[in-house]
């Protein structure tokens, strides 16, 4: 198993990110969502490394098995943890993915840290640009709903988390594209995760805003959304990214959860193997 030692520290001991690194090539940086781990991306690697390109996949702090700390769970901290495995590992030419939450670290990294080792940039079913509802934000989420999920984390996690992963696929409606078996595996990865860092997490994708980050995307940029996903609505997130980030590929799938890499799985990674040659 392959660990890195942030530059971030709790109580004196060191963070530490699990990564896995597969294949050779140009690096594309798999960046998962809440509440999973890098194991999300399952059928998406042998793809990318199968296609000639080196897969790295890391746990987000307080996820998979990574670190879990009891602090450092905002956007800024979790770019710069993003910054740490690039420089330890010499990642240049990157290609970086984020799924959900995931595309978050995406732009508050390019916000922060410029785009001189980044060649691509991935947005899929993204909490880009900005999630909650505020006055200059009309079709953002309210924030009772962010309030109702840190309420129902803090109340009963477990619970919360096998209703959110029916969600999160629309399960209903896919059972013929995504087993049961595969829902539960979903729901045993959250429930592993740290429930301090399931229950910060939340004020983090619900609520940064990350329009003047995808300002500074001067990179192409592939942005993939179903247009049936219920937790981050196209509306709010894809089609609004789209309008800010220039030189933009948006892709919807149609029929897609917010799952879309588990329910339309084939479609999903002809998209994004295409954009990668591109």
């Amino acid at each position: 198993m392959s660990y890195l030692h942030t530059t971030s520290s709790e109580n004196g001991e060191p963070i530490q990110l699990f990564f896995e690194k597969y294949g050779e090539g140009q690096p594309v940086i798999l960046i998962h969502g809440w509440p999973l781990s890098h194991q999300m991306w399952e059928y998406q690697t042998q793809k990318i490394v199968d296609a000639g390109y080196q897969v790295v996949a890391y746990d987000r702090r307080g996820f998979g098995k990574s670190s879990k700390p009891y602090y450092g769970y905002d956007y800024d901290t979790l770019a710069k943890d993003l910054n740490d495995l690039i420089n330890a590992l010499d990642l240049k030419d990157v290609i970086l993915t984020g799924f959900s939450m995931g595309g978050g670290e995406v732009a508050r990294y390019i916000g922060k840290y410029g785009t001189d080792k980044v060649a691509k940039a991935a947005l899929v079913s993204s909490v880009v640009p900005f999630m909650l509802k505020t006055s200059d934000n009309p079709n953002g989420v309210p924030e009772e709903t962010f309030e109702s999920f840190k309420k129902n984390v803090k109340e009963d996690r477990l619970g919360f988390l096998e209703e959110f992963g029916d969600n999160f696929v629309n399960y209903k409606d896919n059972k013929k594209n995504i087993s049961e078996a595969q829902v539960h595996f979903n729901w045993s990865i959250a429930a592993e995760a740290s429930p301090k860092a399931t229950l910060d997490c939340i004020d983090s994708f619900g609520k940064t805003d990350f329009r003047d980050d995808c300002k500074k995307f001067d990179i192409p940029t592939l942005i993939v959304h179903g247009d049936a996903d219920n937790v981050v609505p196209i509306e709010t997130a894809g089609q609004a990214a789209a309008k800010i980030i220039k030189d933009n590929n948006f892709q919807i799938i149609k029929g897609a959860p917010h799952g879309l890499v588990f329910t339309h799985t084939e479609e999903f990674n002809t998209i994004f193997l295409n954009f990668l040659k591109s």
